[in-house]
């Protein structure tokens, strides 16, 4: 294979955090009296920009604003970070990569210093050349930031590629330039994950015996 560096994101890929997003946003849900959500439908609902997933849970933006509900998730989240785990896999994956002799970095939605926090506690750091979060608390801004940093890796098509579990990373990867392959025991039923048209795995250690089978032809 032609690839020298992997771009990968957080929350859900690397981090199983999809139990802890719904406890959390749950959470916000039940001091509002709003209708808590199930498993599978966070799974069929969850979406990027992640306001308009706020407004599919319920919330009405004309009463009390985006700001308001999404720092309160933020910070709940934040007070409990230590909670979630990495996927038994994704240290793995990672190991895997590196002993490859390719180059990693990973780009998340989170805030950059809520990423920096984070990764401090899981201790993975050593794995990335770069750790690219946001100037925000919204989720939003990923593809901007993903496109300056490979402009400056100044790698060719086919030498990148992102590994996600939304939509939305797909979408990224493109905008990049980027190839793609998506995990499904993140934040997305796999059924949504395969409307892409990305190849898509069940997990990390799926990822890795593709890339492995594909390195030898």
């Amino acid at each position: 294979m032609a690839t020298k560096h992997i771009i990968w994101d957080w929350n859900g890929t690397l981090l199983d955090d999809r139990w802890f997003c719904i406890e959390t946003m749950n959470g916000v849900l039940r001091r509002r009296d709003m209708k808590e959500m199930t498993e599978k439908w966070f799974l069929e609902n969850f979406t990027f920009p992640v306001k308009d997933y706020y407004i599919k849970l319920g919330f009405d933006f004309e009463k009390e604003p985006f700001s308001i509900s999404g720092s309160e998730f933020i910070s709940d989240y934040m007070a409990r970070h230590h909670e979630p785990d990495l996927h038994i896999d994704s240290e793995r994956a990672l190991q895997y990569f590196k002993d490859r002799g390719l180059t990693q970095s990973l780009l998340s939605a989170a805030s950059q210093d809520m990423l920096d926090d984070i990764l401090q506690y899981h201790d993975i750091g050593k794995y990335f050349m770069k750790i690219i979060g946001q100037d925000n608390h919204y989720a939003y801004g990923k593809e901007i930031v993903g496109k300056a940093w490979v402009d400056e890796l100044h790698y060719g098509p086919h030498e990148v590629l992102f590994i996600g579990d939304t939509p939305h990373d797909y979408e990224v990867a493109c905008y990049i330039g980027a190839d793609c392959v998506l995990v499904a025991n993140g934040h997305v039923s796999i059924a949504r994950l395969k409307q892409t048209g990305a190849l898509v795995f069940n997990n990390l250690d799926g990822v890795v015996k593709w890339f492995e089978n594909q390195a030898k032809t």
